[in-house]
């Protein structure tokens, strides 16, 4: 892996987040979305998380370089669910392989535990997706669920594996808060 710093994502980030998640939405499944958002949408949606109080990473390499981006989001928004938080990671494509996702996953992973937050979950496009999967599971996410078939993109049926992780204390304890 080369050198890598995992930081807060800042605005002048966007550039470089929509050209690695464009590059996923229009080639790959990973993202049920079928055309590259613009970057002042990606904006848009990086400012919202950050407003809900969640943690945006990139890992930077050598030159300042974006290598893939990470965030946290809402599992889903009744209070119920307050505790528990989705993570979305991705990576350049000339990137894949040499320990972005890892790094970033890792750095999400500790950001929402010191939050309070009890439970991540990852919700992966496509049953296919060995190297998103093996991440997970490397990182101690388990497998929770397939839903088979939900989405249709590329011209064929794909799935949606649910993965999950205890942060903290997980469900032990009672939360704080």
């Amino acid at each position: 892996m080369t050198s890598l710093t995992i930081r807060d994502c800042r605005e002048a980030d966007i550039p470089a987040i929509a050209a690695i998640y464009g590059h996923w939405v229009a080639t790959g499944l990973a993202s049920f979305e079928l055309e590259p958002p613009a970057p002042a949408e990606l904006a848009r949606r990086r400012d919202a998380v950050l407003a809900a109080g969640f943690p945006y990473i990139v890992a930077e390499g050598e030159g300042g370089r974006v290598l893939g981006y990470a965030y946290a989001s809402h599992w889903r928004t009744r209070p119920a669910y307050r505790f528990a938080c989705e993570n979305s990671v991705y990576v350049d494509k000339d990137a894949k392989g040499g320990g972005v996702g890892r790094a970033l996953l890792e750095a999400l992973v500790a950001r929402c535990t010191a939050q309070g937050l009890r439970l991540m979950v990852a919700v992966i496009g496509d049953s296919g997706n060995a190297p998103s999967i093996g991440l997970h599971r490397a990182c101690g996410f388990e497998m929770v669920g397939i839903l088979p078939a939900v989405g249709w993109k590329h011209e064929r049926w794909v799935d949606s594996v649910l993965m999950q992780r205890a942060l903290g204390e997980g469900a032990r304890t009672p939360p704080r808060g």
